[in-house]
């Protein structure tokens, strides 16, 4: 057994030697290979070191080279611009100098100058004096030879100043009337006038009654009933009170409503024809004869756009111009009225070249508060502006209507046409009824505000008050004088009375002569 341990130990002892006698080998051998590498390497990199050296070297004596010759081209440049701004100051301080010398010499002419003024000024001080001395003198010689003070010939110079400008004004004022009468009147007669004749309209004067014929005076008693129940019955639903009196073969129907009372002579003239009148006929009537006068109106509304060529108008417009028909003032069908206003503004907007479409428009809508003014608190003017801003009209058609009675200032010409049309329509011989009373009053103001003026003698007012003949004192007024008093009366009677149309107003001034033969 130990025999063969032995070999074996000797065997890998001698393994054990030959491996590291190998690495030691190898170890040796690997370190001679790095060490000539690392010579190697060491050697090359001595030489970039070296080449490295040489290369800053040169670099650096380069750039030394480029910065001082940057130094020196930019020394240069400063010098060359310092001797520039040297120059230039050099320059600009002449000019200081020179205008330093030319100051000065100018403030020794001003300083002259002035020196030639105060002397100047005290001269004319002097002479002032000496000349209000002579004025004064003066004024006392003359208020000696005159035997006036100078206060008296003040006022009588002012006075006949005063004279000559009122005659001069006077003068002025009958020239430029007459021209503006000349060159205006023409035209607007033309226009007004051609209006007028292409437009005739009839108008039919509304009352607060209306009468229904009877067959006979045997259906009166059948129109009352049995203890007065048929005519209570009808009374009740139409709102109208009727008037069964000796008049033959008629009822009147008398109502403020003119709408109450249509229904009311329609619904009476259905009963007639039918002969059932007791009291749930005449209920079934009255409601038939409703719807019919409703119908009535919007076909009225619908008519009149169609007769005045106007379209695009909200149906609830249409309508309210239908209820014009029952609707007066002064005796004129409001309809009718604003049928003519449209025509009239529209023929009169052609003369002029304006948008026909628009003034017939306005005409037309121009009294719509009308319908239901009987309805709705505020004047037909408020009314009709808030209808027509709630149904969406044009800003001109709104203040045509808020300005034909003058109230809001026109804003275009559609709306002063709109004014001239409706004072047209309204003043034109039998358009409007006007009572007596009213007519005396005016007449009677008229002739009040004309004896007024100092030197007024007489005055009538004629022509139904459309005219005011006025006769003054000779003495005491002057051909001037009547063109001033003509005007201020026509001022006067414009601001103070209410009148259709216009007034001519005529200062007569005559002077006579009488002699006798003896």
């Amino acid at each position: 057994m130990q025999s063969i341990i032995i070999p074996i130990i000797a065997v890998i002892v001698a393994l054990v030697v030959a491996s590291v006698v190998t690495y030691f080998v190898t170890v040796s051998k690997l370190k001679n290979d790095a060490e000539s590498k690392i010579g190697n390497a060491e050697s090359r990199a001595r030489e970039i070191i070296d080449d490295a050296l040489k290369t800053a070297e040169t670099t650096k004596k380069e750039a030394l080279l480029e910065v001082k010759e940057e130094s020196i081209r930019t020394k240069n440049e400063l010098e060359k611009e310092t001797k520039e701004r040297r120059a230039e100051l050099q320059r600009y301080e002449k000019r200081v100098l020179s205008k330093e010398e030319v100051i000065d010499k100018r403030m020794e002419a001003v300083e002259q100058r002035e020196a030639i003024f105060a002397t100047r000024e005290e001269e004319m001080k002097q002479r002032e004096a000496k000349v209000e001395e002579l004025s004064r003198q003066r004024v006392q010689e003359l208020e000696r030879i005159s035997g006036l003070t100078s206060e008296q010939a003040k006022d009588y110079l002012l006075k006949t100043v005063e004279e000559d400008v009122k005659h001069d004004t006077a003068k002025l004022i009958k020239e430029l009337e007459t021209q503006a009468k000349e060159e205006a009147g023409k035209k607007a007669k033309e226009y007004v006038v051609t209006a007028i004749q292409k437009c005739a309209a009839d108008h039919v004067a509304e009352t607060t009654i209306s009468v229904v014929q009877l067959p006979s005076d045997e259906m009166k008693g059948r129109i009352i009933g049995r203890e007065g129940r048929n005519i209570r019955t009808l009374e009740t639903m139409t709102g109208v009170e009727l008037i069964i009196d000796d008049t033959p073969e008629a009822v009147v129907l008398s109502g403020f409503d003119p709408i109450r009372r249509e229904v009311a002579r329609i619904a009476l003239e259905r009963l007639i024809v039918d002969g059932r009148i007791h009291p749930a006929r005449i209920e079934e009537t009255v409601e038939k004869a409703q719807k019919d006068v409703e119908t009535m109106i919007r076909e009225e509304g619908e008519a009149a756009t169609l007769e005045v060529g106007v379209h695009g108008i909200h149906p609830e417009l249409v309508r309210l111009l239908g209820r014009m028909k029952f609707r007066t003032s002064y005796g004129q069908n409001a309809l009718k009225h604003s049928i003519e206003v449209a025509q009239l503004a529209g023929l009169l907007a052609s003369e002029i070249g304006l948008d026909v479409r628009v003034a017939k428009r306005a005409g037309l809508l121009h009294d719509i508060g009308k319908s239901i003014d009987h309805d709705v608190e505020g004047s037909h003017i408020q009314i009709g502006v808030d209808l027509c801003r709630k149904y969406k009209e044009s800003a001109t058609v709104i203040n045509a209507v808020e300005s034909h009675h003058g109230d809001v200032e026109p804003t275009s010409l559609i709306a002063c046409i709109v004014q001239a049309a409706d004072t047209i329509s309204a003043a034109r011989p039998g358009a409007r009824r006007e009572t007596l009373e009213t007519y005396t009053n005016r007449l009677k103001q008229l002739e009040e505000i004309a004896n007024q003026y100092k030197g007024v003698d007489k005055s009538f007012a004629i022509q139904a008050g459309r005219e005011i003949r006025i006769m003054v004192v000779p003495e005491q007024v002057s051909d001037a004088d009547m063109v001033l008093m003509a005007r201020n009366i026509s001022k006067q009677i414009e601001f103070e009375l209410e009148y259709p149309g216009q007034v001519k107003v005529n200062v007569i001034r005559e002077s006579r002569v009488t002699d006798y033969a003896k």
